[in-house]
């Protein structure tokens, strides 16, 4: 992966090829690229791949997630336009939402989201989460082992995502996404092979979209206790969202939702039977779960490099210029393992006492409006899954784990376990 040529600190260089290798480890070429400057440009290899700045170290990092001149507005459309698609690319429609937007317009759709969408709201979700972790874990009783991703880690947040809609539980495979398409079907069943770069797929965006802009239209003529009511009774200052707003934050909250919860806990999982030290220490005292799971979103961050940005300007980041309209990527990944903020930082430790300074769910204004759910669904599937099968191990503690092809998701492809 290394380049022929040296690291420069002007933005005129020439990117590195992150080839395959990359994705099988990427904490030693971020490594790698913290020590060298921190800010480099890179072309990552396969069907993810994007050519940009990456950002690495902790501090920069921190710094440039909260940076106005890296802009979200229209960053979806810009990169349509990179890869040859001038009219903004198919599913353009679900992209409108606060993620891919700066202030004015973030703040407005952040104040009336957060009107239908609070953390004193998550909090009452816990019987619900523990009711559908019950239902998943009572599936595998009686089963010598177990795909923990397809039969626990992927349908757990999905059955969440359609309580908090107010939806049908038969509509499921609507929203059953990861890898390339909807999973539909015996040969579709959410297994975790369904795509090695879990990105998705314009046919699935596509489907969403209809089955998004049905469903709020029945919310509006039937209204319930459920959070697409609530986004279409959000109100501020006479202002309200659109219908293709709430349509394109549904569709956030259920991708992003889904598919960091599914990383964090399938990762979770993996690195608590891989440190068996640590396993025991939280089987002993299961007061150490909240720390735990800080120390999963550290060492192994569901999303490896945050949303997309777009410079404004030229913008100087750990001594590197940045062109202006250059795509830049912060990696969250490189941070949470950034030796000048966490000591020995490539030791799984769920003791760690500074582990709350990881970026996984990022920072500033695009801090993850979901991480409070995303927590609450990973402390009841770890705790659960560890205290209904004590003899929980690994199936193959010897093979090589094998990760997604994209640099943004840090996600398992499989997590095999003997369960008795």
């Amino acid at each position: 992966m290394r380049a022929d040529h040296p690291h420069t600190e002007h933005g005129d260089a020439d990117p590195e090829f992150a080839d395959g290798r990359f994705y099988a480890d990427p904490h030693a070429a971020y490594r790698r690229w913290r020590a060298e400057g921190g800010v480099r440009k890179v072309r990552f290899g396969g069907a993810a791949g994007l050519e940009g700045w990456v950002v690495t170290g902790h501090a920069a990092c921190r710094t440039a997630l909260a940076d106005p001149r890296l802009s979200k507005q229209a960053v979806t459309e810009a990169f349509a336009r990179h890869v040859g698609n001038s009219e903004g690319g198919p599913g353009r429609d679900l992209m409108t939402h606060m993620l891919n937007s700066d202030p004015p317009e973030h703040t407005r759709l952040r104040k009336l989201v957060q009107q239908a969408y609070t953390g004193r709201q998550v909090a009452t979700l816990r019987p619900m989460v523990e009711r559908h972790v019950g239902a998943l874990l009572d599936r595998l009783d009686g089963l010598e082992s177990a795909e923990l991703i397809s039969e626990f880690a992927l349908p757990l947040p999905l059955a969440v995502v359609f309580e908090l809609f107010g939806a049908p539980q038969a509509d499921r495979e609507n929203l059953r996404v990861r890898g390339h398409a909807v999973d539909t079907g015996p040969e579709g069943d959410g297994g975790s092979d369904g795509g090695a770069d879990g990105e998705v797929s314009v046919e699935t965006a596509e489907g969403m979209a209809d089955y998004l802009r049905a469903l709020v239209d029945h919310k509006r003529t039937h209204p319930g206790d459920d959070l697409i009511s609530g986004l279409l009774a959000a109100q501020a200052d006479g202002d309200r969202l659109t219908e293709a707003e709430i349509t394109s934050m549904a569709f956030l909250l259920a991708i992003a939702g889904h598919q960091s919860t599914v990383n964090l806990i399938a990762n979770g999982i993996h690195a608590l039977l891989g440190h068996t030290g640590q396993l025991a220490a939280l089987r002993a005292d299961p007061e150490l779960l909240p720390g735990a799971i800080e120390e999963v979103l550290r060492y192994e961050s569901p999303f490896g490099i945050a949303s997309l940005r777009r410079t404004t300007g030229p913008v100087t980041i750990a001594g590197t210029t940045i062109p202006a309209g250059e795509f830049v990527q912060i990696a969250l990944l490189a941070a949470n393992r950034d030796p000048a903020v966490f000591a020995d930082p490539d030791r799984f430790d769920i003791t760690r006492p500074d582990a709350t300074r990881h970026l996984a769910f990022g920072h500033g204004i695009h801090h993850c409006l979901g991480a409070r759910l995303g927590r609450l669904q990973a402390e009841v599937a770890f705790g659960e899954l560890l205290r209904r099968f004590p003899a929980l191990r690994l199936a193959e503690p010897a093979a090589a784990a094998r990760w997604q092809e994209n640099p943004r998701h840090r996600g398992l492809l499989s997590l095999r376990v003997l369960l008795r």
